[in-house]
């Protein structure tokens, strides 16, 4: 169906609705029993709903779906919505750890599995990618974004769009994809969840837009406005946001849906007088659809007979949803087979590909003395720690609504991978939260465990220690636990939680070799162990198959080839941390105000783009297609990338400039060109990169505007973002 025709077909569905049937459309109503207001049937059977959240149960969609056609006045399908964030039955990795694979294809091929399984349940439309930059790692919700980068989460978000939606809306293996949270929700106050954000316009274009611009350049149907105050207004009534940079500059067809509840928190904001109030900002704004408060349904109608509101602004708002049903065929086919999930879900290509997966997005951060990988004739393994044998830490963070974890741990992947030998398990002591987070109760209906005794935790410490003596190797299993990250977990502190550290130390007193496996939604600071441990793989929240591919690598049936895409911090205090930093009048290694901190360094522990491999590689013959290029013009970058080692392996070759001077200081060093390869020993590749007018322009404060200057920038090319192969060029007028 071509623009036309789902033009004129929305117009005619258009001219036929009431104007409460309109505000209806704009209207989400929450499916699940705890969602407030009132009931999803009453209000879908007198035309007052669009969509539906908070409910996945493909029965349900049907008998809401029937209502919706068949006893509505309009007849209008509904489109129903969920949380799929990194999978739906079968999990993939985080998108924190999907990102540090550094390949495209990763999250693309992902999330294509996810839409098919979505979209098998019933589901239309997911509430994904998060694309939030993040430089601190202390927020909750780094877990489920790109990281600290803006060309490397611009490239994720582009994929994760393209394996959500393809490119056909009407495609029954595909779900809409939606860009959230627009814009800034990263940037909160002290990695806080929800606190404010101040942003000046250069870092909100240069830093935290360009994802956003790269998922809507990929198709992204929908966005969602974020629920935090950007610069003192609101984001879901921030009419900069939504109408100027979405709509006018970047020429947005979709629609907008309001975060949850955000609408209405425009009162509790201070922002709106009243809910009434808050509705007239949310249209105002720009906002299509408000996502459960209620305030449009209550509201709007109201707002038009006064002349607050015209209904020309709420045909504008309706248009892009009724165009987004057209497009899929909902009219035509609105209903879903109830037999199809299960044969979906059990395609057994669906978890080999949670599996390749996990293998690509590991990080080795460490292997000191070539420890790994491992022989397959150890006799003797002691699997340690508190998420050894966790479903739940695995899968990791937001899982869809009813979800049954089913994943492969790492002591269970350990002992496929070692069928022969003892592998032996303790726990240790618990870890949990200091404050439990409202989803644990709230949400999921039920209780919090009592803490363990004190009595107990040193029992099961013990219990730990005597396990790791009997054993020829130790494997520990360290981290956070799954609601430890995501929305509502911020942290204060990096370190690992509990005793796990004290509990690490331990065991590597025994004198016995230790590999410890990260399990986490986001940096932590381990300075004891990247000093004491031989070998630290970073697992992340693997997915269904994780423990499975925590074996591959460990024992090499796999190559660790990730590179981490934020900072590793020494501690949460030196937070936000990130590489990209401008230049001061007393740089590091300077001795004037150096270091930044009298009682530590603020230096990574690991810094972005690091990972190792079980080879090794060198980088050379770095040469320009033109030591000089014009304003407007593009040079080529080359370089040779050699496996110098004895086995193969992945490497990704990464390229970094920066802008010497200009109209505005730039960033020491920015990423703007990445390739992961594979290299067998001794092959050599040559990598080309493309620089450009997207690559060398910026966001000018004192222009006001995207320029691209005439000036000398530097290049490095290597293995993360403290590559030392060095060459220059020049931009001349």
């Amino acid at each position: 169906m071509n623009d036309k025709e789902v033009e004129r077909q929305v117009e005619t569905i258009l001219g036929k609705l009431s104007l409460e049937e309109k505000i209806g459309q704009l209207n989400q109503v929450g499916g699940a029993d705890f969602a407030p207001g009132p009931k999803a049937e009453d209000q879908i059977r007198k035309g007052g709903a669009g969509s539906v959240l908070w409910l996945n149960d493909t029965q349900r969609f049907n008998e809401l779906q029937k209502i919706a056609v068949e006893e509505s006045p309009s007849g209008i399908p509904l489109l129903f919505a969920l949380d799929v964030i990194h999978g739906y039955r079968t999990i993939f990795p985080v998108p924190l750890a999907m990102a540090s694979s550094w390949d495209p294809a990763v999250p693309e091929k992902s999330q294509t599995v996810a839409a098919k399984e979505a979209r098998a349940a019933g589901l239309h439309w997911t509430f994904g990618p998060m694309i939030d930059i993040a430089r601190d790692a202390r927020w909750g919700r780094i877990v489920e974004g790109a990281g600290e980068d803006p060309y490397l989460g611009s490239a994720m978000a582009a994929a994760q769009v393209r394996g959500f939606q393809g490119r056909d809306p009407s495609d029954p293996e595909r779900v809409l994809a939606c860009a959230k949270h627009f814009a800034g929700y990263g940037a909160s106050e002290g990695g806080r969840d929800y606190d404010p954000v101040y942003l000046p316009e250069t870092q909100l274009r240069n830093t935290i837009l360009p994802p956003f611009e790269a998922a809507l350049k990929a198709g992204a149907a929908t966005f969602m406005s974020a629920y935090m105050d950007l610069n003192d207004v609101p984001a879901s009534g921030n009419r900069f946001l939504l109408r100027q940079v979405l709509r006018q500059e970047w020429g947005f067809e979709g629609f907008v849906v309001s975060d949850a509840f955000a609408v209405a928190n425009m009162v509790i904001q201070g922002h709106a007088r009243n809910r009434r109030d808050a509705a007239l900002r949310g249209i105002k704004a720009g906002v299509n659809v408000d996502m459960s408060s209620y305030t449009y349904v209550e509201n709007v109608a109201g707002l038009v007979a006064d002349g607050l509101l015209t209904e020309a602004e709420i045909d504008e708002l309706v248009r892009p949803i009724l165009a987004i049903k057209v497009k899929m065929g909902l009219f035509e086919h609105p209903y879903t087979d109830e037999t199809l999930l299960a044969q979906v879900v059990s395609r057994p290509e669906h978890r080999q590909a949670s599996r390749w997966a996990a293998q690509r997005s590991m990080v080795l951060l460490r292997n000191e003395g070539g420890l790994l990988p491992l022989k397959k004739d150890l006799k003797k393994v002691a699997v340690i720690g508190p998420l050894a044998d966790s479903m739940e830490a695995t899968e990791g963070s937001w899982m869809v609504f009813g979800h049954t974890p089913a994943a492969v741990t790492v002591l269970a992947g350990l002992r496929a991978k070692l069928p022969a030998a003892q592998v032996t398990y303790a726990h240790g002591p618990e870890i949990r939260r200091d404050i439990p987070s409202w989803f644990e109760t709230s949400m999921a209906g039920m209780e919090r465990k009592p803490a363990q005794s004190p009595a107990d935790a040193e029992a099961a410490f013990q219990a730990a220690i005597e396990t790791a003596r009997a054993a020829d190797l130790v494997v520990m299993v360290l981290g956070e636990t799954a609601e430890m990250a995501g929305e509502a977990a911020s942290r204060a502190s990096l370190d690992l939680p509990g005793r796990q550290e004290e509990l690490l130390k331990a065991v590597a007193a025994l004198g016995k070799p230790v590999v410890l496996v990260l399990l986490n939604g986001r940096p932590l600071s381990i300075n004891w162990a990247a000093e004491h441990i031989p070998a630290i793989l970073e697992a992340w929240e693997p997915g269904t198959e994780g423990g499975s591919a925590v074996a591959d690598i460990l024992f090499g049936d796999a190559v660790p080839g990730g590179k981490l895409p934020v900072c590793f911090p020494h501690k949460g205090s030196h937070a936000p941390l990130y590489y990209a930093r401008n230049l001061t009048h007393s740089p590091e290694g300077s001795p004037m105000y150096n270091p930044r901190y009298w009682d530590g360094l603020p230096e990574p522990l690991y810094p972005f783009g690091y990972g190792l491999s079980y080879t090794t590689f060198e980088f050379s013959n770095l040469k320009l297609s033109s030591p000089q290029v014009k304003v407007g013009h593009s040079l080529t970058v080359s370089v040779d990338v050699t496996n110098t080692g004895s086995l193969a392996g992945d490497e990704v070759a990464q390229l970094y400039i920066h802008q010497q001077w200009g109209s505005d200081t730039r960033p020491m060093r920015e990423l703007k060109g990445f390739e992961r390869l594979t290299l067998q020993p001794g092959e050599t590749k040559t990598v080309n990169f493309k620089l450009g007018p997207d690559e060398l322009r910026y966001w000018s404060t004192n222009a006001g505007q995207w320029i691209q200057e005439a000036a000398e920038f530097d290049i490095w090319v290597g293995s993360d973002s403290q590559a030392a192969l060095h060459t220059n060029f020049e931009v001349v007028a």
